[in-house]
């Protein structure tokens, strides 16, 4: 039978009868590369091997569930690895993608199942040192293969039968009946859809981890069409030389994509962080206290997390103070100062301001305004706000304290952590009196704040900071 030539753009996957020197849907020089394409007769056509199902004759529990031991890697996902889910790990190059997947293979395989870990990136003896140095030892159900070859892979699959299988990384593995480079769009794809095709086996089921490569625009390499493919988009956060990395997924199709879990990079490899509040603030004795220093409650998905907010404020020699601000963004610092002076009656428009997070959680709620303002009051007048203390409300340009969402469970947080005082808008809470350890202090305004904190008197707000045309001008 006459096999048919089409050409195959490289970058966008288009095709054309012939060969041409500029894709017409992506717009790039020199991308067309020639495939023999046979084709399809009706005796070739695959028979049906499945009937339709009724929805509700459908099993799904969490006995379709891989649940590790790794408790932020089951949050995230949902509750475990799912036995027929296809999921691709993307981060920046040294944020720990394959110690984390080494981690996972070896809890899988103490549970009983068999793990094949494909990699085309490290050698057999690259793998064997890492886990040497982040296991406790060499399990017997994890099998080990290096090679760039997705063909060979997908025999040892049938050869060995695993259950979980992690490919590292997907851009770097090529089937030899597509004639073109590694990381092309053609190769990533086509290789992705073996792998989905062994995941979505109804007679066995697998569950498969990809690991992909990120561009510098930290986005997936290689066509969009791999996002749509997979059921999980897995994003590890995380700079080199620093110990808190952060894992949450854009996609999810098996759980919610709100979560995110947290993990501490050692040298014994990525520990989950449980209990999160007590990474992101510092502990301190009884007797003391900073200034400078808020406490606020967040929420990242379903869970309540204590982070603990810095402030700098020193004088400015120029005309224009700094304003800096690594956790949130510079417009909202500049909306909080520009309230605090006006509302809150304390100047800084010759005072430098830097905020900053314990840990460097990066701040997106509007439930943080009232902390961020008070450290920045704290970090004015020198003078400490109580450790027991905390600031949970949202701060409205006429300076009025605002109600913020989820304010019981950040509450019910607050006093399970042993706090004695939180500051929260008025009646933004149905019911105060059944947190006997905790007291809750509901409040109108922000200048209410500052003066049941006692951190300025009225009379002393003018004559400290005057605002006059001559310290103006």
């Amino acid at each position: 039978m006459k096999i048919k030539v089409i050409y195959r753009c490289s970058n966008c996957g288009s095709e054309s009868p012939k060969w041409l020197g500029k894709c017409q849907s992506c717009e790039e020089w020199n991308t067309f590369e020639e495939f023999g394409n046979k084709p399809k007769t009706a005796s070739s056509s695959s028979k049906r091997k499945t009937s339709p199902k009724r929805l509700s004759e459908v099993l799904a529990g969490n006995s379709d569930r891989i649940v590790t031991s790794i408790s932020e890697f089951n949050r995230v996902l949902g509750g475990g690895i799912v036995k027929d889910s296809i999921i691709i790990l993307t981060a920046k190059p040294g944020a720990g993608k394959s110690t984390l997947l080494l981690q996972v293979a070896d809890d899988v395989a103490n549970k009983g199942y068999k793990v094949l870990y494909a990699s085309a990136e490290e050698s057999d003896s690259q793998i064997k040192s890492r886990s040497d140095r982040i296991l406790k030892g060499s399990n017997s159900n994890i099998w080990i293969y290096s090679d760039t070859s997705m063909n060979h892979v997908l025999d040892s699959i049938e050869e060995l039968d695993p259950d979980l299988i992690i490919i590292d990384s997907i851009q770097t593995f090529t089937l030899e009946e597509h004639n073109s480079r590694p990381g092309s769009p053609i190769q990533t794809m086509e290789c992705a859809n073996e792998l989905l095709k062994i995941a979505k086996n109804n007679g066995r089921p697998r569950a498969v981890i990809m690991v992909g490569q990120m561009t510098k625009d930290d986005e997936i390499a290689g066509l969009r069409a791999l996002e749509h493919l997979v059921d999980a988009v897995l994003i590890l956060n995380g700079e080199n030389g620093e110990e808190l990395r952060g894992a949450w997924c854009s996609k999810n199709r098996f759980g919610s994509t709100g979560e995110i879990g947290f993990f501490s990079m050692t040298e014994q490899g990525m520990l989950s962080i449980d209990n999160p509040s007590e990474f992101f603030m510092t502990q301190r004795g009884e007797g003391q206290k900073v200034s400078g220093s808020a406490l606020t409650v967040i929420k990242e998905g379903t869970r309540p997390i204590i982070v603990e907010i810095e402030s700098l404020v020193s004088k400015s020699f120029t005309p224009y103070p700094s304003r800096i601000a690594e956790c949130l963004r510079r417009d909202q610092l500049n909306t909080l100062i520009s309230i605090l002076e006006q509302r809150g009656k304390i100047n800084l428009y010759d005072k430098n301001v830097v905020i900053k997070t314990t840990g460097g959680l990066q701040l997106k709620e509007q439930s943080v305004s009232l902390a961020i303002i008070m450290c920045i009051v704290s970090s004015v007048k020198d003078k400490a706000i109580p450790n027991d203390t905390l600031f949970v409300a949202d701060v409205g340009l006429t300076g009025e304290l605002k109600k913020v969402p989820s304010i019981e469970v950040r509450i019910r947080e607050i006093d399970r952590m042993g706090f004695k005082r939180v500051y929260i808008a008025k009646n933004a809470l149905r019911d105060s009196s059944k947190y006997k350890n905790l007291q809750i202090i509901e409040l109108n305004t922000l200048y209410d704040v500052i003066l049941d904190l006692n951190m300025k008197s009225p009379a002393k707000i003018e004559t400290e900071f005057p605002m006059t045309e001559d310290s103006l001008r």
